[in-house]
């Protein structure tokens, strides 16, 4: 077995476990197209991002043919005449799916920064945030797209508009941050700049100030989209409080918890407090900091968090400080759970696949939280 192992290309192994994937995925699609693709690819994976590109409450599908319904009791009339419907947003099911599907892709990176040479230093992690919160800027484009008005024509149309919608979103960031990287690498390897990760942070500094850029634009010449900075502010600024906070507290009680990520362990707190605060700040004090209306998570994990906290607290206490606060302290905790995995022994023995996990965790957490920071920032 290991001398087998040791004959096989690690790359062309990942390509031929990829495109056994697709065939199988595909012909058991073609085979039972109702229970495999109606009922379960397209219930559950591509129906969400159709609804959600439509902006519609959901879509429909029956014999091929997809409709779309604003109101939920027309959802609820094709669902009881057996058409499938899909809501955008996620289920359990998919998330699951998403999770795989995000493994198998993590190795197949990580195959990739070993064969360009990189992703030992952790400095390659630094250059990569910016083109994080990119992808949550680039999101909040598409929700500014939703929100043009009926009798206005969408600067994105249906297909085009899939590509910044999640989950397809991270495919088309990934894609725009490989091409930076490769790029990067390019003018290192000409001695234009002496390093890469400059030169691959300022790349991705220009992708997040030009969509930027771009909402500011909506909000200016445009009513659908409007301006609300304290919301950055306090998103930003609080997240940085608590991530502080906690990296020192940590660095005086359990000390060894911080040795082994050292600086990219606050990186890792920042990026999961910001997604918390911000769904602290858009679900349960919108109205205190005046916010135009409330803003709702679309993950099942929030919804679960939620109803947690209204069945285990009083209904004044929830009055007083709202539902969503465990949220926040939930993805805290986990980031201090994972800091405390990652010690000295696992970094020296694998540096690369040890940097690519905690990248994955801030995505995971500076992605979404972006979004829903700038959602809320561009009142959207």
């Amino acid at each position: 077995m290991a001398a087998i192992a040791d004959r096989v290309d690690p790359v062309r192994g990942w390509l031929t476990a990829a495109v056994a994937a697709v065939i199988v995925v595909a012909g058991s699609a073609v085979a039972f197209p109702r229970q495999v693709y109606s009922e379960f690819l397209w219930q559950y994976f591509w129906g969400p991002i159709d609804a959600d590109a439509h902006n519609a409450v959901c879509s429909a599908r029956v014999d091929g043919v997809v409709s779309r319904f604003g109101e939920a009791d027309a959802c609820q009339a094709a669902a009881a005449q057996g058409a499938v419907v899909a809501e955008p947003g996620y289920t359990i099911i998919s998330e699951i799916g998403y999770a795989l599907t995000l493994l198998f892709m993590l190795i197949g990176v990580l195959l990739l920064i070993k064969r360009l040479g990189v992703g030992t230093d952790r400095r390659l992690l630094y250059a990569l945030l910016p083109f994080t919160l990119f992808g949550g800027a680039l999101r909040v484009v598409e929700d500014a797209n939703d929100a043009v008005p009926a009798d206005a024509t969408a600067a994105i149309a249906y297909p085009a508009n899939t590509l910044i919608i999640s989950p397809i979103i991270y495919l088309t960031v990934f894609l725009v941050t490989l091409v930076a990287l490769l790029a990067a690498l390019q003018l290192s390897r000409r001695e234009i700049v002496e390093e890469y990760y400059g030169a691959l942070a300022a790349f991705g500094t220009l992708a997040l100030v030009a969509t930027l850029g771009y909402l500011t634009f909506l909000a200016i010449s445009t009513e659908f989209v409007g301006f609300y900075p304290q919301m950055l502010v306090l998103t930003l600024g609080l997240a940085a409080l608590i991530a502080g906070g906690v990296y020192l507290v940590i660095e005086r009680v359990e000390p060894a918890i911080n040795a082994g990520t050292g600086f990219v362990g606050l990186a890792v707190l920042w990026a999961q407090a910001v997604d918390g605060v911000a769904n602290v700040l858009a679900s349960d004090w919108w109205d205190a900091i005046g916010l135009p209306f409330r803003y709702t998570a679309k993950h099942p994990v929030n919804a679960i968090i939620v109803g947690f906290t209204e069945t285990v607290f009083p209904a004044s206490f929830i009055d007083a400080v709202g539902d969503s606060w465990p949220f926040l302290v939930v993805k805290v905790a986990l980031a201090v759970g994972i800091l405390w995995l990652f010690d000295d022994q696992i970094i020296e023995e694998s540096p690369r696949y040890s940097l690519l996990l905690l990248l994955a965790v801030i995505v995971v957490g500076l992605g979404p939280g972006t979004r829903d920071m700038l959602r809320a920032t561009f009142g959207i």
